[in-house]
């Protein structure tokens, strides 16, 4: 593979005259042994995430009236990538990345176990959950840029986006099947289980990681410094207008749209006035929604441009949320939240992508940590933001205008993405 420019101007794509886009079918990306099976080993290790995501925001909703200690959950989960991630990139762009992989995702099944153990002696304080949340979001803080530049190598440039598109049908099939065991296991067994049943999910990534580090996969050469690698990167994600682009929806979109996974919970407690059954149900109807699409974006995405998919989508997930506080039938809202999953699987596989494609693959374990502070920034103040708003002003309030925040956006990129195309 020869080396790509690392002048910020060399690498952003024209807006005039794009050539036909060759359709590459989603399932593409599968041909290559190595993505295949870590394609299988994350796609289990998802579930086993997802299975945690409801039981801790469950845990925490069904013992604290506080529409702000809920939200607290996602806050503990994002706000380590906001805060290391950065340094992460620079690392993860020097270091062995099977190995490092492998250490990560070591360190988090450890959390894993020790959320069990909390749970399980019977005294789970508040403060305890979210500090090991806080413990798992900071080895998802180093792991997820030596992820995305690991995965982004092992096809080809043109299969990127369906690999992009196939790792987002792991997450959401998982996001459909975690909260739904989740909801039914919660009252039988407990969360304490729950919890246990995602640090053994981490055992096929871990037999993976260690398979290919013993294999001898080459490590990245590099004489500088982490100091000068990292003003590289810097240099190299905010010298690009279009990368700068990408970065400012990254924030301002998932700012609005934390308000569904951080106030779905009080929504069903307060709102719904329904239990966990409830509340996995609708968790996985946004991911049953974001598989949907899956099968449906490569056929659009040969046709359409990045710019107006991404603002179509937006316009579906905006009315979504502005449409939920309405609703109190679950024969209205499941069809409502699929569609706002098929949108929403649009949004975060085209930002990604385009993130992806952006810089040269030395560089891009950096560039994309930048994107992941961003909209670990975006997340964490979000999810903040739209507590205090369901306090003050209940959550109907809250998560009509988060719709209407998200709707402004794709108001912003519809009268904006011809010129500045993202």
């Amino acid at each position: 593979m020869t080396k790509s420019s690392l002048a910020p101007a060399a690498r952003p794509q024209t807006a005039t005259a794009a050539p036909a886009r060759r359709r590459v079918p989603l399932t593409q990306p599968l041909r290559h042994a190595r993505y295949r099976r870590l394609w299988c080993a994350n796609l289990v290790s998802n579930l086993g995430t997802w299975i945690q995501t409801f039981a801790s925001a469950w845990l925490i909703a069904s013992s604290s009236q506080s529409a702000s200690m809920t939200t607290l959950v996602q806050t503990s989960t994002y706000i380590p990538i906001f805060l290391f991630a950065l340094f992460a990139g620079v690392v993860a762009d020097a270091v062995h990345r099977p190995k490092f992989l492998f250490f990560c995702n070591l360190f988090m099944a450890g959390c894993a176990c020790a959320l069990a153990a909390i749970v399980a002696s019977g005294h789970a304080p508040h403060a305890a959950v979210l500090a090991v949340l806080f413990c798992l979001g900071c080895g998802s803080a180093f792991m997820w840029p030596a992820w995305q530049a690991a995965i982004s190598g092992l096809v080809e440039p043109d299969e990127v986006e369906a690999a992009a598109t196939l790792n987002n049908l792991s997450y959401n099939t998982a996001a459909i099947l975690g909260p739904a065991l989740g909801g039914v296991l919660f009252k039988w067994i407990g969360p304490g289980p729950l919890f246990l049943v995602n640090a053994v999910s981490f055992v096929g990534l871990l037999a993976i990681y260690r398979a290919w580090w013993r294999e001898g996969a080459s490590q990245p050469k590099s004489c500088a410094g982490y100091g000068a690698r990292l003003r590289e990167g810097l240099y190299m994600a905010f010298g690009c207008p279009r990368y700068r682009r990408i970065l400012r929806n990254v924030a301002s979109v998932f700012f609005a749209t934390i308000a569904f996974a951080g106030l779905l919970p009080v929504f069903v407690r307060d709102v719904l006035r329904m239990d966990a059954s409830v509340f996995g149900t609708l968790m996985g109807s946004l991911g049953g929604g974001a598989v949907i699409a899956a099968f449906c974006l490569p056929a659009v995405r040969a046709r359409v441009d990045k710019t107006s998919i991404l603002a179509g989508a937006l316009v579906v997930y905006g009315a979504m949320l502005a449409t939920m506080p309405f609703l109190h039938s679950l024969a209205l809202l499941v069809p409502l939240i699929l569609c706002g999953g098929m949108a929403w699987s649009a949004v975060v596989s085209t930002l990604n992508a385009t993130a992806q494609l952006s810089f040269p693959a030395e560089v891009r374990a950096r560039t994309l940590a930048i994107y992941l502070v961003v909209m670990a920034g975006g997340y964490t103040a979000g999810s903040l933001f739209w507590g205090r708003v369901a306090d003050a002003w209940g959550v109907r309030f809250a998560l009509t205008a988060a719709g209407a925040c998200v709707l402004v956006n794709a108001a912003v990129l519809l009268t904006g993405g011809r010129k500045n195309p993202i």
